[in-house]
C-alpha cells in the first residue's frame, strides 16, 4: 500500500523544476497567442519562426529526414522482423523518390495534381517533418519532470471501472497525447512483459490510448482550419477518444482477449494509493523528478526521439498516404468502404454524408487522409467531426499497426480492423451531435 510520500533515500533537488518546467510545457501546447495575423499555440509560432529561419533550406531538411527514415530499417535489420515491416520498408523507398522529386519541383503524372503531389509535400510532409522534432523539445517539459506521474495518481480511481486497466496506464495515455504512440507502445510492451499488465490490459492500452501526439494533432487542426479552436479541439478529441475506448473495452474483440500475463510471468498488480491523494501525487512527482535528467539532456533526448519519429512518419505519408489519395481519386475502393459509415454520418446529420463516409474509411490507410479529403469543405461541423475521427480511430496501417505488431502485445490484424470500424463508427455518433451544438 502506498502511503503517499515518495520513497526514502531518493534526494530531490531543485523542486522548482516540477512547477516551472510543467507550466512552460503547458503554456507551449495549450495557450493560444496572437502574433501578427496568426492566432495559435506557441509551439505553432515556433514552427513558423523555424521555417522562416530555414527559408529555402527547409525542404532539404525534410528530404534528409526521409532519407534517414528510409535507410534506417535496412541498416538496423528491422525490415526483416515481419512481413508488414518489409512492406512498409519498401514503400518508404517510394516515399523517398516522391520527396526527391518534390524538393526540386518535379511532379510527374498524377503527382502534378495540386491536391496530391504539392499538397502532400508542402502541406503535410514539410510541416510534419519540422513540427514533430520542434514539438518534441518542449514535450520533455511535460513528460520528464513529474507532471505525468502527478496527474496519474488523480486519475487512478477512474481507470479500472471505466477502462478496465490499472491506474498506471494513465502514464501511457498521457505519453501518447503529449509524446507519441511509439513511446507509449514501448512503455506498454515493457510493462506487459514485466507482468504488470495482463494481455487484455496491454491490448486495451495499445489500441485505446496509443493515439497520435499533440504535435501531430496540430497538423490535423491546421489542415482543417481549426487552430482558432485548438483548445476545444484538443480536449474534446482527448475526451471522445477515451469515451470510445470505455465502450470498446466491454465488447469484442477486446473483451475476448485472455486476461493473463505474458508467457507465464507472475502478475505484479499495482499498489493501491491510500491516504491523502494530493500528497501521494506529490510523492510520485518527486520520485520522477529525482530521476529526471537535466533540462539540456531531457530536451536533447526527446529531440532525438522526435527526429527519429519524423523520419519514420514522413516517408510513410509520402508512400502510404500517396497510395491512399490515388485510390481515393482514381478508384472506387474507398467510395465502397465509405458506405459502411454512411448510415452513421446520415443519422447524425453530417453535411455531405457520402463524403463523410468516404473520408472516415480512408483513415485505415493513414490517419491524416480523412483530414485531407475534407480540408476544403465549407462545413465546420464536418471538418471538426472528421478531425476527431482522425485521432480517435487510433488504428491505421501506415504506422500504428506495424508498431503494435512489433511488440509482444497479443492483437492480431483481424482484431485491429474490427476495432478500427468500431472506433470510427462510435466517434462519428458521439462527435457529430457535439459539433452541431458548437458550430
Amino acid at each position: 500500500m502506498r502511503s503517499g510520500s515518495h520513497r526514502a533515500g531518493r534526494p530531490v533537488t531543485a523542486r522548482w523544476r516540477f512547477a516551472v518546467y510543467s507550466l512552460i510545457g503547458i503554456a507551449m501546447f495549450f495557450v493560444t497567442v496572437r502574433i501578427g495575423e496568426k492566432s495559435t499555440i506557441l509551439v505553432d509560432h515556433v514552427l513558423t519562426f523555424v521555417r522562416w529561419i530555414l527559408g529555402p533550406v527547409a525542404p532539404w531538411v525534410v528530404l534528409a529526414l526521409v532519407v534517414l527514415g528510409t535507410v534506417r530499417p535496412f541498416v538496423t535489420g528491422r525490415w526483416r522482423t515481419s512481413p508488414l515491416r518489409m512492406v512498409f520498408a519498401f514503400a518508404n523507398i517510394v516515399g523517398l523518390v516522391v520527396a526527391a522529386l518534390a524538393v526540386v519541383g518535379i511532379y510527374p503524372g498524377p503527382l502534378a495534381d495540386e491536391a496530391i503531389g504539392p499538397f502532400l509535400w508542402e502541406r503535410l510532409a514539410i510541416p510534419v517533418g519540422l513540427i514533430v522534432p520542434i514539438g518534441a523539445v518542449f514535450l520533455a517539459l511535460l513528460i520528464s519532470y513529474g507532471l505525468m506521474e502527478f496527474i496519474g495518481v488523480f486519475v487512478q480511481p477512474i481507470m479500472r471501472p471505466l477502462w478496465r486497466v490499472p491506474g498506471r496506464a494513465a502514464v501511457d495515455a498521457v505519453a501518447s497525447f503529449v509524446g507519441s504512440y511509439s513511446l507509449a507502445l514501448l512503455i506498454t510492451d515493457r510493462v506487459y512483459r514485466e507482468g504488470r499488465y495482463t494481455s487484455r490490459e496491454a491490448a486495451i492500452i495499445a489500441t485505446g490510448f496509443s493515439t497520435v501526439s499533440a504535435t501531430f494533432m496540430i497538423i490535423v487542426a491546421a489542415t482543417l482550419g481549426l487552430m482558432e479552436h485548438w483548445n476545444l479541439y484538443f480536449f474534446l478529441t482527448l475526451l471522445i477518444t477515451f469515451i470510445v475506448t470505455a465502450i470498446t473495452v466491454h465488447i469484442p474483440p477486446l473483451r475476448s482477449i485472455p486476461d493473463e500475463t505474458f508467457e507465464g510471468v507472475p502478475h505484479n498488480p499495482e499498489p493501491v494509493v491510500t491516504g491523502n491523494r494530493l500528497r501521494a501525487a506529490w510523492g510520485e512527482a518527486m520520485d520522477a523528478l529525482a530521476d529526471a535528467p537535466s533540462l539540456a539532456r531531457g530536451t536533447w533526448d526527446t529531440f532525438k526521439d522526435g527526429v527519429l519519429m519524423a523520419a519514420a512518419i514522413v516517408p510513410s505519408i509520402l508512400s502510404i498516404g500517396l497510395a491512399g489519395l490515388l485510390l481515393a481519386e482514381y478508384t472506387p475502393v474507398f467510395d465502397i468502404l465509405g458506405w459502411l459509415f454512411y448510415p452513421f454520418a446520415w443519422v447524425t446529420g453530417l453535411p455531405d454524408p457520402a463524403l463523410a463516409g468516404k473520408a472516415s474509411a480512408v483513415g485505415i490507410a493513414e490517419m491524416f487522409l480523412p483530414a485531407l479529403m475534407v480540408s476544403e469543405h465549407s462545413s465546420m461541423v464536418l471538418r471538426f467531426t472528421i478531425g476527431v475521427v482522425c485521432v480517435s480511430q487510433i488504428v491505421f496501417f501506415s504506422s500504428l499497426v506495424p508498431s503494435i505488431l512489433a511488440t509482444s502485445i497479443p492483437v492480431s490484424v483481424g482484431r485491429l480492423v474490427v476495432l478500427w470500424f468500431e472506433r470510427v463508427a462510435l466517434t462519428i455518433l458521439i462527435t457529430a451531435p457535439i459539433a452541431h451544438l458548437l458550430f
